[in-house]
């Protein structure tokens, strides 16, 4: 499915001295990639993680953007671009899988990074597939379950969710109040799930669930199994091409083979959620250069007051701030993806990364959006389709509040929360 181009008002008819050309807005080009990196933080990248960053590149400029306005518009989901990001293997969120390439924490931080720059909905099919539901089973499954779902779910051929979040319980997760029982020949889940993306479009569910010992495990529940509701949550305004769900789990019987039986307390889904807070900080340096690529094409094609307006002071003044920032996001994750290939990456550093990239990169949008004026609401455009979607990922996999308070325990020894 495509989109087509906005309709323009056609000129009148009549003599070219008649009718003043001037007034005629021309059609700007700003998704061109630029290859910005000011301090060359990417100039080193080994030719393996590039090849997959070329490889996202080219699925963004000739695959996204061209229709990825129209879906996010209509809030439909594009469950082709999902398959496709697993036949080119940029589903996995560098979780190992046999039988599949090697895929370093670089290369998936540069290939959530290059989908962002395209599209956040997108971008967030490998959050929730491959960061979380994939690296579930990778990390807390069998044998047995690791043969059955991960090169499905690697390659696109199964859609997987992470029900972990819950009505009420959103930053404190820990405290999640749905239960598993168990009963003859496995478990009974009872509860509910929301914002829980790919909950609703005929998969397999990864549910975090309290079980009879009051500890946190995980279970393997199609989503066609008796007892699982799935209503589509309407009414966003981000990541519109993606769609989440509010699951409601009503005695939905899960057998013995598929509880994780590696999930054995909360702190099995934490390493999973530790593991996927780089790949938001990636994204947001993703959202943030789409913002700054287009506001710098947008300076030099648009004209005021006779000149482009790049040639005024304070429009390259504000350039020149979004760079310094962008420069800021793009060492600050090749750092911590270099600790994390050591094994060395602390949750306190992990925060302190998608804590800075997210907030900044909302920064960068906002005087992107500002500095096309009124064109810079218009979905053609770009920017706003990113600005909106980096309020979602500046929320999600911890919030702005939460990532500060777990800094701020590194910082003091003391814990401000629970």
């Amino acid at each position: 499915m495509t989109t087509t181009s906005p309709t323009r008002v056609p000129a009148r008819t009549g003599s070219p001295t008649s009718f003043p050309a001037g007034t005629v807005e021309p059609d700007y080009l700003l998704t061109e990639a630029l290859g910005t990196d000011p301090a060359s933080a990417l100039a080193g990248i080994g030719d393996e993680d590039r090849s997959y960053w070329d490889r996202a590149r080219t699925f963004v400029q000739d695959e996204v953007l061209p229709v990825i306005d129209g879906y996010w518009e209509r809030g439909e989901y594009p469950l082709h671009l999902l398959r496709r990001l697993g036949e080119l293997d940029l589903l996995r969120d560098g979780v190992p899988v046999e039988g599949f390439a090697p895929m370093s924490s670089m290369a998936a931080g540069l290939v959530n990074m290059e989908i962002s720059r395209g599209d956040g909905s997108v971008a967030t099919m490998i959050a929730v597939q491959g960061g979380l539901a994939l690296r579930s089973v990778a990390e807390c499954g069998s044998p047995e379950q690791k043969e059955r779902w991960l090169p499905a779910i690697a390659n696109g051929a199964e859609y997987a969710a992470f029900a972990l979040t819950e009505p009420t319980h959103g930053s404190d997760s820990v405290a999640l109040e749905t239960t598993a029982t168990r009963t003859d020949g496995g478990f009974l889940l009872n509860g509910e799930k929301k914002w829980i993306g790919n909950g609703s479009v005929g998969g397999v569910s990864i549910v975090w669930a309290r079980g009879d010992d009051g500890q946190v495990h995980g279970y393997l529940v199609p989503q066609g199994s008796p007892g699982y509701t799935a209503t589509r949550i309407e009414g966003k305004l981000a990541l519109r091409a993606i769609w989440q769900a509010h699951i409601r789990l009503e005695d939905v019987f899960v057998p013995e083979g598929n509880v994780l039986p590696g999930a054995r307390t909360f702190k099995d889904t934490a390493r999973v959620l530790l593991a996927t807070r780089l790949g938001v900080a990636w994204s947001a340096v993703g959202h943030a250069t789409a913002c700054y690529e287009t506001a710098v094409q947008y300076a030099k094609q648009r004209k005021q007051f006779g000149r482009p307006l790049g040639a005024s002071q304070i429009v390259q003044e504000r350039l020149a701030r979004m760079l310094s920032e962008l420069a800021t996001m793009q060492l600050m994750v090749v750092q911590m993806t270099r600790l994390d290939e050591a094994g060395i990456l602390t949750p306190e550093q992990a925060s302190l990364a998608k804590y800075t990239c997210t907030r900044t990169a909302r920064a960068i949008a906002s005087n992107a959006r500002d500095l096309l004026g009124g064109n810079g609401i218009l979905l053609e455009n770009r920017v706003a389709r990113h600005l909106a979607d980096i309020e979602a990922i500046h929320t999600y996999e911890g919030t702005e509040t939460m990532q500060a308070l777990i800094i701020g325990r590194g910082i003091t020894g003391t814990s401000a929360f629970a």
